[in-house]
């Protein structure tokens, strides 16, 4: 058995976890999240790292790979780096074990990627890095709308005459809806305005991809989003797309728990290299 870390630094979160693996048998040991909030994304990959080796009583010399994805390649202790889209494809098939779509609804930006029942990419589509459809976006329409970030969710359900948001660029989209505020349109109705219009741009994505049927899980920091979830599955039934959306309560380590499987797989490769070699 060895130990692997992922750590999967985003733009607006750092996400740590570690595991133990044997061959095809992973099992999580730790994890830790920390919102960047303006902070160091490396000293908090740093501290993420120290938390979960010592929460599992493990020592640096225990580890057998460190495994960063996202915005990571600069972190120092790291042993190896993994493109992001290819660890939320795997970390989105150990949560989801019949998943065969992860759509990463991330901080600046989305994706929708196609795979098999193994966590390989078969296709990908990705929305600009300025769309409305992102976290930034929403968060930033929240703190203007005076809404908690856990409030969205459950505000946009309540919802009973949404109006959507037409532009795709953030910063129109952002006009859009100072000029609802003006107008009188209730927080509730503006908000599921926008998990409509974000839904829409995500259901179509995966469109693109190929996907005709089964289990789309959402990964990143909007996964949880209870509102865009459902938004989502309304999108999904108007565009007679026959795919379920599912989230997970740890959707959001996906790309994490991704780069610490390939971690482990690329250590034992090493390792069986290493073993002919000699």
């Amino acid at each position: 058995m060895i130990h692997t870390v992922g750590i999967d630094i985003g733009s607006g979160a750092v996400k740590t976890v570690l595991f133990a693996s044997e061959g095809d048998r992973h099992t999580w040991v730790a994890k830790r999240v920390e919102r960047i909030r303006r902070r160091d994304p490396l000293a908090l990959a740093q501290e993420g790292y120290d938390e979960v080796l010592e929460e599992a009583r493990l020592k640096p010399a225990d580890v057998a790979y460190v495994a960063t994805t996202g915005e990571g390649e600069n972190v120092k202790f790291a042993t190896g780096h993994f493109y992001s889209m290819t660890t939320h494809a795997r970390g989105g098939v150990f949560l989801r074990p019949d998943a065969r779509a992860v759509v990463d609804i991330g901080a600046l930006n989305g994706r929708a990627i196609y795979i098999d029942e193994r966590g390989k990419v078969l296709s990908y589509k990705m929305t600009s890095q300025c769309a409305s459809g992102s976290g930034q976006f929403l968060e930033n329409i929240a703190r203007y709308l005076g809404v908690a970030v856990e409030e969205i969710g459950p505000l946009s359900q309540t919802a009973q005459d949404p109006e959507k948001v037409s532009s795709i660029c953030a910063v129109l989209a952002e006009t859009d809806v100072i000029n609802m505020v003006s107008r009188g349109i209730p927080t509730p109705d503006i908000l599921k305005g926008i998990h409509l219009s974000m839904a829409s741009r995500i259901v179509k994505l995966l469109k693109v991809t190929g996907i005709k049927e089964g289990v789309a899980l959402m990964t990143g920091g909007l996964a949880l989003d209870t509102g865009l979830l459902a938004a989502i599955r309304e999108e999904m039934v108007a565009e007679k797309v026959n795919v379920e959306a599912v989230s997970h309560p740890d959707s959001i380590h996906a790309g994490a728990i991704g780069a610490a499987i390939w971690g482990a797989f690329r250590h034992e490769k090493l390792a069986s290299l290493g073993a002919k070699a000699a």
